[in-house]
């Protein structure tokens, strides 16, 4: 009987749901997971490093989440509705978030963005919308569109062929991420036609240059141009308030999702009042309205499944020690990659990592397109190979909550090893 992996292979382009791009011979399905651990269905045990894409921080198959999940689903999986616990949900949201006064859900960050985007336009009254190079916001045409391309600023690249029409390339500018020189030309340019500036705070696995979101949030205010945090990475991971509480500054819309769930699908969107009134039906069918509306966004067994995740990460210390084991894995990397000689920049920040292997710094996505990939992927296979589940594209390593000394130490190792069978793979070329 052919293997769960070569059935996958036979059914899934790729032989996966999205983006993994895993070579057929290296191919898991996964059968479980508990923690920071993950096991195929040829009952191999794999440290996960990637943690359903972040959406598990506090780790798989958490008791509290799946016990208030189970709970809930004994009373009704959903009513496409507003619940009590949605409502428990929106104000626990809205007391640690800076800018949230209104706030909708979602199924997905793609959503998210999407809406937080379309809100924008509908509030504003205007068409264009400013995105940074090498950012990705979701599966829809603004998300996707200069994702891996490098041309010039303020000319988008649709890298996704099935991205079509006019309107991207009428209404989507693109800058570069940590310049605000620039960006702020691009933004002033367009002021009269411009909605509003996208941005992932924290670029991918990029930390913002010094005044950069300060900059960010003058130029957008000076021009009433609606500022969007795209926190689906970074909500609820960097702090409570995520990157808004940990960099300081606030925005006019916030997008979320993957963490908030606890692994369950999430997302939603907010902020000011009076640019979420969009979405208000009481103004359908007349100007400036927004459509938002999702059968299963907010269902009360993801509400009651992230309510139990906010109870978690609002322990005592869970923020401290999700910064300090960042810091430690940052580190061991680091001291991995000088041991063996290696030229690479160790990125990251909060439980966040991921290694560019350049002798330059690396600060947005030129710099990082022009570090070795083709030897990241080569040492992300090899960890992959050795028992460490992770998206060998690269984007980033995560940790959970789950993860301690003892798993760092694990990867430390792993990595180590991964090294060495890259160079040698290389050699053998």
């Amino acid at each position: 009987m052919p293997t769960y992996a070569q059935r996958a292979l036979d059914l899934f382009p790729a032989g996966s749901n999205g983006e993994y791009r895993i070579p057929a011979d290296l191919l898991p399905v996964i059968e479980r997971g508990s923690g920071a651990h993950v096991w195929d269905t040829e009952g191999r045990k794999h440290l996960d490093m990637t943690m359903a894409w972040g959406a598990a921080l506090v780790g798989h198959a958490h008791p509290k989440v799946l016990e208030a999940a189970a709970r809930q689903a004994e009373h009704g999986a959903n009513f496409a509705a507003v619940t009590r616990v949605l409502v428990e949900l929106a104000e626990r949201i809205r007391d640690v978030s800076p800018c949230i006064e209104k706030i909708r859900f979602v199924a997905s960050g793609t959503e998210a963005t999407m809406l937080c985007l379309r809100v924008a336009r509908a509030a504003t009254g205007r068409a264009k919308v400013l995105k940074f190079e090498g950012a990705y916001h979701g599966q829809h045409e603004v998300g996707v569109t200069s994702l891996v391309g490098d041309r010039l600023p303020d000319f988008p690249e649709p890298d996704d062929a099935g991205v079509g029409g006019d309107w991207v390339n009428r209404d989507v500018l693109v800058a570069p991420y940590n310049d605000i020189d620039t960006t702020g030309q691009i933004i002033s340019t367009h002021a009269d036609a411009l909605a509003a500036v996208i941005v992932e705070p924290f670029h991918r696995c990029l930390s913002p240059a010094l005044g950069f979101l300060e900059g960010l949030r003058e130029v957008t205010a000076r021009h009433g141009v609606a500022l969007v945090f795209d926190e689906v990475v970074t909500g609820f991971r960097f702090a409570p308030g995520g990157a808004q509480e940990y960099y300081g500054v606030t925005p006019d819309l916030v997008a979320y999702g993957k963490a908030l769930g606890g692994g369950f699908p999430i997302g939603a969107y907010g902020g000011r009042a009076d640019i979420m009134e969009a979405v208000s039906e009481h103004r359908l069918p007349g100007p400036n309205y927004a459509w938002s509306a999702s059968t299963g966004g907010g269902n009360p067994v993801t509400a009651a499944a992230a309510n139990a995740t906010l109870d978690i990460l609002s322990e005592e210390g869970v923020y401290d020690r999700l910064h300090a084991h960042g810091r430690s894995l940052r580190e061991r990397m680091r001291g991995v990659l000088e041991d063996a000689g290696e030229l690479a920049q160790v990125l990251g920040d909060g439980p966040l990592a991921q290694v560019a292997f350049t002798a330059e710094p690396v600060t947005d996505h030129r710099s990082w397109k022009a570090s070795d990939g083709a030897r990241g992927r080569a040492a992300m296979l090899a960890l992959l190979r050795d028992g460490v589940f992770l998206n060998p594209m690269g984007t980033k390593l995560y940790l959970s909550i789950s993860h301690g000394v003892e798993e760092i130490d694990a990867f430390g190792g792993h990595f180590a090893a991964a090294l060495a069978r890259a160079a040698d793979a290389t050699e053998a070329r």
